[in-house]
């Protein structure tokens, strides 16, 4: 059965009104699952999405002999002593993200085996990073049948000094949880600075690992026994994502909107660059708010110029989202894709509805505007950019039906009732091939 959102745009009418609230993140919700291998006793973890991401990883774990019970937007975890060492092929082929539980596994068994892990369609995502920490770490590493065979010497990782030579996310949260039970101190230098990172760290040391400099380039883990929850309850971090994506689509689509539960400080520069281009923001603890913004016109929006980074920089799973919104601004804007080298390839899609945007190789795109975007049919080609396709559905004249919703239902849980909720006509329809 395939599933496809229909959405009637407002043609450039800002009207949407109401409240969204935030879920915890989907980055951090994942490692959190990953990181219960660590543990001697059950992992418990509230206000967990109900997203495809998540789910996955649920049945990745499941697959390994760990049991995970789902009750709500509760989810507890119990480890086992004795579990397989080879993470699923047929599911981490849609989940780039399994690549997190080699840590664990191999911190605590000694072994891993792992398939090349899948995803959405963004360009090339090497794992040398892992590897080479792996080894650094005393694994051993070869490749055979489609499958990548990982065994530490002796049975036990060693800590080791690892250099990233640029930011990982995955990368540094994966040799954070493969340091936790090695032997000797581990020290990441040039680390990646995301919260989730932290979040991460905050949760592993509050169960009795030694991680310092979380949120910092240099990292510092000191390595030690099984970890103990002992009852503790763990609820990540608001989703920084989501609520990028809904205050764009807010300062396209909506008059007065407040985004709930969220992080203003996790997301500063996209707000200081929707700022610049002349949308007014108040922001508050845990609160972003827009108000009459239908007073300010789209010719009155100047166009202002994005280029991802890791954080604290523009992130790169914003950048499809941005891009809808300056379609709609006045002047030209050059979007700089420096992460993935085909995460721009949606953008013939935008131009397919009316947007004006000249793509000058894999990693930059000119747009200008202000251009009217009529609906159009849409796969989405991944998360983000169908979540992107969403936000161009709502802005245009006429109606927009964008397939492979399965993709945007990786990361947002029940899109088109929570928009439906502030005034967009959204709908889920599907269809039996």
């Amino acid at each position: 059965m395939q599933e496809s959102l229909f959405v009637k745009g407002l043609s450039g009418e800002k009207s949407l009104r109401g409240e969204l609230t935030v879920n915890c993140a989907k980055n951090a919700v994942i490692k959190a699952m990953a990181a219960s291998l660590l543990f001697e006793d059950d992992v418990l973890l509230s206000d967990v999405p109900d997203i495809e991401d998540v789910s996955r990883m649920e049945e990745l774990l499941k697959a390994l002999g760990a049991g995970v019970e789902r009750k709500g937007r509760n989810c507890r975890i119990t480890p086992q002593k004795d579990m397989s060492h080879s993470i699923d092929t047929g599911i981490s082929e849609r989940l780039r993200t399994s690549i997190v539980l080699t840590g664990p596994l191999l911190s605590r068994f000694g072994e891993v085996s792992f398939p090349h892990p899948g995803g959405c369609l963004i360009g090339a995502r090497p794992i040398d990073f892992f590897l080479e920490g792996f080894t650094k770490l005393g694994t051993e590493v070869s490749y055979e049948k489609n499958q990548y065979h990982l065994k530490a010497k002796g049975g036990k990782l060693k800590g080791a000094d690892i250099f990233f030579p640029s930011p990982s996310h995955t990368g540094t949260e994966t040799m954070i949880m493969a340091a936790v039970l090695a032997d000797g101190t581990t020290t990441l230098r040039n680390a990646a600075m995301e919260p989730e990172i932290v979040d991460l760290a905050n949760f592993l040391n509050a169960c009795g690992a030694h991680i310092k400099g979380a949120g910092t380039p240099t990292i510092s883990i000191v390595g030690g026994t099984l970890l103990h929850a002992r009852g503790r309850v763990h609820r990540a971090l608001s989703d920084r994502i989501e609520t990028g994506s809904f205050l764009i689509l807010g300062a396209l689509c909506a008059d007065e909107l407040v985004i709930r539960n969220c992080n203003p400080s996790h997301i500063e520069i996209l707000i200081e660059l929707l700022r610049r281009s002349g949308v007014k923001i108040e922001v508050g603890e845990d609160t972003i708010v827009l108000r009459g913004n239908k007073k300010i016109k789209n010719s009155e929006l100047r166009a202002v110029n994005v280029k991802t980074h890791e954080y604290p920089g523009f992130a790169t799973d914003l950048q499809a989202p941005m891009t809808v919104f300056l379609t709609q601004v006045s002047g030209e804007s050059l979007v700089f894709e420096t992460i993935f080298e085909g995460r721009l390839n949606y953008t013939s899609d935008l131009s397919r509805m009316g947007a004006n945007i000249t793509l000058w190789d894999a990693h930059r795109a000119e747009v200008k505007g202000p251009t009217p975007l009529i609906g159009r049919t849409l796969g989405s080609p991944d998360l983000r950019a169908g979540l992107a396709f969403v936000l161009a559905g709502a802005v245009a004249k006429g109606n927009s039906l964008i397939n492979n919703v399965y993709y945007i239902d990786r990361g947002y849980e029940r899109i088109e009732e929570r928009l439906k909720a502030i005034g967009l006509h959204i709908t889920r329809t599907a269809r039996t091939e």
